[in-house]
């Protein structure tokens, strides 16, 4: 089935929506529930880190077109395989300096992997190396809910799918949309009330500006990218 229905007379608009920093079930299914395609869970060092059993204690309860990532960084690409299995996950985002052959190693068990680049390093500039369709570009300091200059998204090696992350708020994400034009965006601290906590009005707008600015080179085909059930 696709993720979105398509309204009759009203044109296919895509943009992929990622809620992270997901730390309990009822964050969770407001996520879904206010439309978002996935959501992120932080196994990096974070005041927002989750274990594998609570994790998969969510995972279980939600709906099988939802996207559900887990964030790693700089970790032993086994310990990754095994705790996206152990959490009931169907996706790794790779958020640290990773090769490209560790990202290829994660591909080869994992079947939606997310590389995170930094703006304009060297990693962007090699975006199509690793093997993998999403990329999503953060901030120079990945994590730390800052705004960048999005100009240096130009700079991300082209081929790949470009999901904006970094400093996100409902009151910004149509501007980094207009601007930026990217498939996605990403945020967590962004539609926050305390920490780990989601506010379900921030969450809710946050999509709703999001998709309401999607570009003009996303609408198209009445079905999604992907169907994310599509290999349960």
């Amino acid at each position: 089935m696709p993720l979105r229905t398509r309204t009759p007379g009203v044109p296919w608009q895509y943009m992929f929506v990622k809620i992270c920093g997901i730390t309990n079930e009822d964050d969770a299914l407001l996520a879904v529930a206010m439309g978002a395609d996935a959501v992120g869970f932080v196994f990096a060092p974070s005041p927002r880190q989750v274990a594998a059993q609570q994790v998969y204690d969510i995972t279980r309860r939600l709906p099988p077109e939802i996207l559900t990532v887990g964030v790693f960084r700089d970790e032993h690409p086994e310990r990754v395989i095994d705790t996206v299995n152990r959490a009931g996950l169907k996706a790794a985002q790779l958020h640290g300096h990773e090769s490209p052959a560790v990202v290829e190693e994660v591909a080869r068990n994992i079947r939606w992997v997310i590389k995170a680049v930094t703006a304009g390093s060297v990693d962007a500039r090699k975006a199509d190396q690793f093997g993998t369709d999403m990329i999503l570009v953060d901030a120079p300091a990945p994590g730390s809910g800052r705004v960048f200059d999005w100009g240096l998204v130009d700079d991300v090696a082209p081929g790949p799918r470009v999901i904006l992350a970094g400093g996100l708020t409902a009151d910004n994400v149509s501007e980094a949309v207009r601007l930026v034009q990217p498939w996605g965006v990403d945020v967590s601290s962004g539609v926050e009330r305390a920490p780990g906590k989601k506010d379900a009005l921030k969450v809710k707008e946050f999509i709703k500006r999001a998709r309401a600015a999607v570009p003009a080179r996303h609408v198209g085909p009445d079905r999604t990218p992907y169907d994310w059930a599509d290999d349960e």
